[in-house]
């Protein structure tokens, strides 16, 4: 049973991870990592340097039953591994450190799953070792390889190594350990200084060496020289044949190919083994350098010299007269050599020619011509030739200038009188610049100079006086000739408005109720006029029109009482001053029928109230009389069939003596209806009116025996001056009634409808004019 047990525990045991609670007793817990770099964190070459890694972790079974894990790295990279079973601190090594050492250190530990990472340090190693060179031949001939190496004592990581020549660098190499080999080789004769150094490469700092020993190489001249030969060798013109030789000499068998290589400037001649020979002729402008050049491998050797070429004739120069040439104008161009070797060459014997031939220009002379200018930009060359010697000169581009067109003058925007505004001057064509110079009655006023093409030429003036805009005249000029003169400037000149004037049609004391009434503006300036109709009170305008006219009416249709009020106009036109009117007022008056109503109801009234005024007057003073007269008044009551009629004709006696009597045979003014014949019966005249005064006087007259007796009357009506004043008053009533109105015959009789009959009949005068009959 017992080997049973332990292999149950065991299995237990190793099913468990580190760090679980088993049975309340298996736990830890890393609480800190540390790294310490020891002695320091600088230090120099060849120190011993111990880098500690501490973990402090904290455990319920002890520390020993718990394995780690340990990673060192550098610059996060591993360098160092380590699994340990105890707690002892991490130690890692550095024996004698190098610089390659210089990095950033960080330390991990793993403990059943669970890591932590400490803090970077950073370990700097300063001091690199000397280098050591070593050659495997001091002297040696041109040509000759030696090896050199150049190797870093005791350091490591990766290197640069540099071989110097005379401390001039002469190869770097790259390698991974601490020695470097390169092959040397040395083009020219005498004693070469040469040593090397190395840097190592630590990212993203590099730490460079001290230089290495100088090691001295002795470099011996090859018997082998290049020749170069050049006839002639002076006063050599241009035209003059030259002879030029490239050879070697002294050529040793033992290097198995060589080549010889003749140019004269960065131009290759020819090329050869052991001889080359040229020909060519002498130019001033090809370069006076001519090289000859041997190769042997790696050995060089050259020979150069340099000739001076005498010009024969210099390059021509074109140029053109006059210096501003316009289209279809003469013009001359000139072609010359400014200098040449009299010595060699004779005035005859260089000619001049232009290019290209079809230039349309004839020759007037040697290197002269000339012919009109072209429509457009031409380019010329003039060949100058001479014992066959061609020389160019530099391209002529001839630009003929388009002469200024008759200049066009106008105004921008407006002119307004008073106001300064802008003149414009333009040509429709013409080559820049342009002088555009502005006139005023043939007197310069002002010049501008147009340089760029959308450039122009404004002039600002005023004017005082509408017809002075037709003085100015405008210049265009681009050349030295008559300048071409503009028109005389015709514009529109706005004149301000003045003397604003509201015009009320009809007069203000005839505007009535119902007619039409014309407001009409009119103003003094320059049309097209913006009027506006306002009427106090009113923000906004009643009317608005722009005319072309100095007027404009506003019209106002069957006017009433509300069209009362204070009228004014305003006015303006392009010059942008506003005018206003006077104000008006305007009173609309009733209408004329309205008059006539109102006035005959004011009199009715009046009337009424005069009659009833008089008619208690009357009554108090009849009752007073008849008690006085002790008087019995019995009115006689006429029969059915009798009617009171009046005769109001002018030739009547009735008329004549301002009384009335019944008439059997008169016509009433109250009935249309024929009279009838009286008979026997004793009449009376009844008065339905109570204020007429009267005297009843009784005639006895016999008695008629068929119808008995009866009694005869006659009424006198007598007028008393009240009864005139009456008369008088509503004779002027129906006479001369409102604004002389005549009423129809029906109205007068309405008139007279209330009037008692004694005062129509006073009153019959008064209507003479109207022939009422």
């Amino acid at each position: 049973m017992g080997p049973l047990l332990l292999l149950t525990s065991t299995l237990l045991s190793s099913y468990y991870l580190p760090g679980r609670v088993v049975n309340a007793q298996r736990l830890f817990t890393i609480r800190d990592v540390t790294l310490s770099i020891e002695p320091s964190n600088d230090v120099t070459r060849d120190t011993n340097v111990t880098l500690r890694c501490q973990a402090t972790v904290s455990s319920s079974l002890g520390l020993e039953a718990l394995s780690r894990e340990y990673t060192i790295y550098k610059d996060s990279k591993t360098v160092y591994t380590k699994t340990s079973s105890t707690s002892e601190d991490l130690l890692y090594p550095l024996s004698e450190a190098r610089v390659s050492n210089t990095g950033k250190y960080t330390c991990k530990i793993n403990i059943e799953g669970k890591e932590i990472t400490s803090g970077a340090k950073k370990l700097t190693v300063t001091g690199l070792s000397k280098p050591v060179l070593h050659l495997n031949k001091g002297v040696v001939t041109e040509g000759e390889e030696i090896t050199a190496k150049c190797t870093a004592p005791g350091e490591t990581g990766s290197f640069y190594f540099y071989f110097y020549e005379d401390s001039t660098e002469i190869l770097d190499k790259q390698v991974n350990s601490n020695q470097a080999e390169a092959k040397l080789h040395f083009s020219s004769a005498g004693i070469h200084k040469i040593h090397c150094g190395y840097t190592v490469l630590i990212t993203p700092d590099s730490f460079k060496s001290e230089p290495s020993n100088t090691v001295t190489v002795s470099v011996k001249e090859l018997p082998i020289n290049a020749v170069l030969e050049i006839f002639p060798q002076s006063k050599i013109y241009e035209g003059d044949q030259l002879f030029i030789s490239c050879t070697v000499r002294n050529t040793l068998r033992t290097f198995r190919s060589s080549h010889l290589y003749l140019s004269r400037g960065n131009q290759l001649l020819s090329r050869g083994d052991t001889k080359v020979n040229h020909s060519s002729v002498a130019l001033a402008k090809d370069p006076g350098e001519f090289e000859c050049r041997l190769e042997m491998g790696d050995v060089v050797k050259f020979d150069t010299k340099t000739i001076s070429v005498t010009e024969l004739f210099s390059v021509p120069t074109l140029t053109v007269s006059p210096a501003e040439v316009f289209q279809r104008e003469y013009m001359t161009l000139t072609c010359k050599s400014e200098s040449s070797a009299s010595e060699r060459l004779d005035r005859e014997e260089l000619t001049y020619t232009l290019d290209p031939p079809g230039s349309q220009l004839i020759s007037k002379g040697t290197g002269i011509f000339s012919g009109t200018a072209l429509l457009y930009d031409f380019n010329y060359t003039c060949v100058a030739q001479a014992k066959g010697i061609v020389k160019h000169s530099e391209t002529l581009t001839v630009r003929p200038k388009v002469p200024v067109s008759t200049p066009k003058i106008s105004v921008v925007g407006r002119a307004v009188l008073g106001q300064p505004f802008k003149i414009l001057c333009q040509s429709d064509i013409g080559s820049l610049p342009i002088n555009y110079t502005l006139l005023r009655g043939y007197d310069q006023v002002s010049t501008r100079i147009v340089k760029q093409p959308f450039q122009q030429a404004l002039f600002t003036v005023s004017l005082n006086k509408p017809d002075e805009i037709s003085k100015y005249m405008c210049e265009a000029k681009n050349r030295n000739k008559e300048a071409p003169l503009s028109k005389r400037l015709n514009a529109t000149v706005i004149v301000p408005l003045t003397q604003p004037i509201l015009v009320v049609i009809p007069d203000l004391p005839e505007i009535s109720e119902g007619d039409d009434l014309f407001l009409i503006c009119a103003v003094k300036g320059t049309p097209p006029v913006t009027f506006k109709f306002y009427r106090v009170g009113n923000e906004q305008p009643l009317y608005t029109i722009t005319s072309n006219k100095n007027n404009s009416d506003y019209q106002v249709h069957s006017l009433s009482k509300e069209h009362s009020g204070v009228y004014y106009c305003e006015a303006v036109n392009y010059a942008n001053n506003v005018v206003i009117s006077d104000h008006v007022t305007i009173e609309v008056r009733l209408a004329l029928w309205k008059k006539v109503v109102i006035g005959g109801f004011c009199l009715l009234a009046v009337s009424v109230l005069v009659v009833v005024c008089v008619l208690c007057f009357r009554s108090k003073r009849g009752k007073s009389t008849e008690a006085a007269a002790e008087l019995s008044v019995k009115p006689a009551s006429p029969k059915s069939d009798d009617s009171l009629a009046v005769n109001l004709t002018h030739d009547t006696e009735v008329y004549n003596a301002a009384t009335v009597r019944v008439d059997g045979a008169a016509v009433s003014v109250w009935s249309e209806r024929p009279p009838e014949e009286a008979n026997d019966e004793e009449s009376s005249v009844v008065s339905n009116e109570p204020d007429v005064e009267y005297t009843e006087v009784v005639h006895p007259r016999p008695v008629d025996p068929a119808r008995g007796e009866q009694k005869r009357k006659d009424v006198v009506l007598s007028p008393s001056p009240f009864d005139n004043f009456l008369s008088l008053f509503f004779s002027l009533f129906c006479t001369f009634s409102p604004l002389h109105y005549k009423p129809p015959k029906k109205h007068v009789l309405v008139c007279f409808a209330h009037i008692p009959l004694q005062l129509i009949i006073q009153t019959n005068t008064s209507w003479e004019g109207h022939n009422y009959p």
